[in-house]
């Protein structure tokens, strides 16, 4: 029934397995992928015929983590999957970056590429076997895909790199977690988060993973061999006249064009020369108008990358390794935790800065379970940033994907939660954009955080670096702007500080870049980042040291474990009273650390001293302030450190006697008393007479000491007793000669106090 094809080597020391001819048969090509025990089935379909008018490639790339695969089932609400996470829009953008290119100019057949994660192990991550799985099921698909590619991911940890480790343990354990995408000749795709890293460090990464996608290749190969359907035949057009004639036509008008240094001004100019093209073939068919239209852009890319190529003379008449004027300001927002206006030429990003607690985290729901971020980045652009009338709403797959690049280059300085116990969110709302607004993200979300006292380790700028290559001559050029963007051969973006490399980023158009070329491109970018942190360095150069008035204050004390549960309380009784009563929002986590967190410092400090309160022990000989809390008739409880209780016994109240507890204090007052004694049961015996009770103050004691009591059964001589006989009770009921009143008791001193008798049980010292 199944005609069963698969092949497998050993990689990274586990197993890579691909089959195809069990699932998805119907699909044009349809691959198992399996990595260890993670799991992952890609099914590709095409289009046999091109939609009329159409002259794009519509190529889709969705990628979807199935929560069975890891025997979870979705949280909240909805117990199905539903629309992309975040995570899954950033790995279809993984996939369909470096397959792109690899599909001829002229292919406009709608392709859709699915992916789906059916087994994950929870070691064998399943991003990069997604991307492994698609291409080889475009490979066997039978469509032009100039194709495969191989994708691995390397970390590296003590001074060796490391392939395939799991992410987390990558960036967590290591310093690095890098993705690369290569054929068997070149590099196509880099996505990486360093922690400080070198260039030659970086390169020796890429160049160890280029090596590692080769092995995929040559499986990908192998099972091609036995599996591949026949290929499509793609009829291939010579458009050679056309483009001739356009040059004659509208080649001066765009070489015109393109030495205005006015973005606005350039782009009317060019419009004007396409509307000319346009009225050349009014009389022509369709097909013939549409080809034109689209031989129009190659005219222009003729026009710039030769004169780059040829002249080094750029759109805006820089140099190749030059970097745009930089204006940067912070604190522009009144209300703001945190602000930064960064321009750069015609790209502008407004970037704040909000402080948050605890419960502002992020919480993730993914295969590996319920995770949670104090770090957010979120990156908006509207269309007004370009000139343009265009959808405004909910984020695109562009938009997550540059968010997600600056959240990578500034997450490697990004201090501690136990140094900075903050939530931090940045937003980043560009309002021009003419190249590299991600990079202009980077560089104004570093200023905005140190704006709000954000202690990071160093400030972070980025830079996007282009490529003009035409057969084996190249030009690496800075900064570059949309325009060398579209018509350029490479977007490769590198962030950093001025100790390395936090996060690099790279595609291409052509087919794959070589080590030389990749290695001047770091250099070049080493340079402009370099000068871009000296511009950002004239408005801030490092974190201020105060918050924002408006930011709230978060205070972290640490508790002994096992006081964990006297400071949250029966059912939460006790936590809950400290917030109603201070207006401060504390949070204790499982080890006793405590987060104190309010916007009034005073809130905070008597929150702390509560809890302080609570878990600290008495000291004898220290004062407290108290509340009495009950009355008795041989004395008042008062409740002090916040959590304890001690006795003022009635001797203690004054220095005079005293008759009733009710003519000194009253329930609810305040008092404030000295910690006499504290039993070995922990009961604490209190005394006010000692303390001015209006300055808090320690006063001498005038009371004469008390005697000592006699040992028990060491008496002496303190009245005649009868030895005991049978049938005598010893003196009770006149059997006994007890003298004048107060012979044979314990006589009282002058206060009236001290007699052990009429104390409690637990303040009798024992006799």
């Amino acid at each position: 029934m199944f005609d069963v094809k698969t092949v497998s080597m050993e990689w990274g020391g586990k197993t890579l397995t691909l089959e195809t001819g069990r699932i998805a048969r119907q699909a044009d090509g349809a691959v198992l992928a399996t990595y260890g025990e993670t799991v992952v089935l890609c099914a590709v379909t095409a289009a046999k015929s091109v939609k009329e008018g159409q002259d794009f490639f519509p190529l889709t790339v969705h990628y979807q983590e199935k929560f069975f695969a890891a025997g979870r089932i979705p949280g909240g609400f909805f117990k199905r999957e539903r629309g992309a996470t975040e995570k899954e829009t950033l790995v279809s953008r993984l996939i369909d970056r470096p397959v792109r290119p690899l599909f001829p100019e002229g292919f406009y057949n709608e392709i859709n590429v699915i992916a789906q994660v059916l087994s994950f192990d929870g070691e064998c991550e399943p991003d990069v076997l997604a991307m492994i799985a698609a291409s080889t099921a475009l490979t066997i698909s039978g469509v032009p895909f100039m194709g495969p590619i191989g994708a691995c991911r390397v970390g590296y940890v003590d001074g060796e790199y490391t392939l395939n480790p799991k992410q987390d343990v990558a960036i967590g354990e290591g310093l690095l977690d890098l993705i690369v995408a290569a054929t068997c000749n070149a590099v196509m795709m880099v996505e990486s988060e360093a922690k400080e890293l070198s260039e030659e460090v970086m390169l020796g990464a890429v160049m160890f993973a280029h090596q590692e996608c080769k092995k995929v290749c040559n499986l990908i190969i192998d099972l091609a061999e036995k599996a591949a359907k026949e290929p499509w035949e793609i009829a291939v057009s010579d458009n050679s006249a056309i483009k001739a004639q356009l040059k004659d036509l509208i080649g001066g008008d765009i070489a015109a064009a393109y030495k205005l240094t006015d973005k606005s001004a350039r782009s009317n100019a060019l419009n004007a020369a396409r509307d000319k093209a346009k009225e050349a073939f009014a009389s022509a068919d369709a097909q013939t108008q549409m080809v034109a239209i689209k031989t129009v852009k190659k005219v222009e890319a003729d026009v710039v990358r030769g004169a780059i190529l040829k002249d080094g003379i750029r759109i805006d008449g820089r140099k190749v390794n030059q970097v745009r004027p930089i204006e940067a300001m912070v604190g522009f927002l009144p209300r703001t935790h945190g602000s930064a206006l960064f321009t750069r030429g015609e790209t502008q990003s407004i970037c704040t800065t909000t402080l948050g607690t605890k419960d502002s985290e992020q919480m993730i729901d993914g295969l590996e379970g319920l995770s949670y971020s104090n770090f957010m980045l979120h990156y908006n652009f509207p269309p007004y940033s370009v000139g343009e009338v265009g959808r405004f709403g909910a984020p695109s797959r562009r938009d997550t994907g540059h968010g997600k690049l600056a959240w990578r280059a500034l997450q490697a300085v990004l201090p501690s939660k136990e140094d900075f116990p903050y939530t931090i969110r940045v937003v980043s709302d560009i309002t021009e954009s003419n190249g590299s607004s991600s990079m202009a993200t980077v560089c104004g979300g570093a200023l905005s955080m140190m704006d709000a006292g954000v202690p990071i380790t160093r400030p972070v700028s980025g830079i996007a670096m282009g490529l003009i290559l035409e057969g084996d001559e190249f030009t690496v050029l800075s900064d570059i702007l949309g325009d060398e963007d579209h018509l350029g051969d490479m977007d490769f973006k590198v962030a950093g500080t001025s100790e390395g490399i936090t996060t690099m980023q790279m595609d291409i158009k052509v087919a794959g870049i070589t080590k030389e070329i990749f290695s001047a491109a770091l250099d070049q970018a080493k340079e402009g980042r370099a000068h871009i942190l000296g511009e950002m360095t004239k408005a801030l150069g490092s974190s201020r040291t105060e918050l924002s008035a408006h930011a709230p204050r978060i205070e972290t004390m640490q508790i002994d474990k096992s006081k964990i549960r006297d400071v949250i309380g029966t059912g939460g009784k006790v936590i809950r009273e400290i917030v109603a009563e201070t207006g401060a929002k504390v949070d204790i986590d499982d080890e006793g650390l405590i987060k104190i967190s309010s916007s009034d410092l005073s809130q905070i400090e008597a929150a702390r001293a509560w809890i302080q309160g609570i878990v600290e022990e008495p000291e004898v000989g220290k004062i407290y302030n108290g509340k009495v809390v009950n009355i008795v008739d041989f004395g008042a409880f008062v409740n002090f450190m916040g959590g304890k209780d001690g006795l003022v016994h009635v001797s203690e109240m004054k220095n005079e006697r005293v008759e009733k507890p009710t003519d000194v204090v009253s329930e609810g007052q305040e008092v404030k008393v000295k910690v006499l004694e504290v039993d070995n049961r922990g009961k604490v015996r209190l005394s006010m007479r000692v303390v001015d009770q209006e300055t808090g103050e320690e006063l001498e004691d005038t009371r004469p000491p008390r005697e000592p009591r006699e040992p028990r059964g060491d008496r002496g001589d303190r009245g005649d007793r009868r030895p005991r006989r049978d049938g005598d009770r010893g003196g009770r009921g006149g059997g006994r000669d007890r003298g004048p009143r107060g012979e044979g008791r314990r006589d009282r001193d002058d206060n009236g106090g001290g007699n052990p008798d009429h104390m409690p049980a637990f303040l009798k010292s024992d006799d």
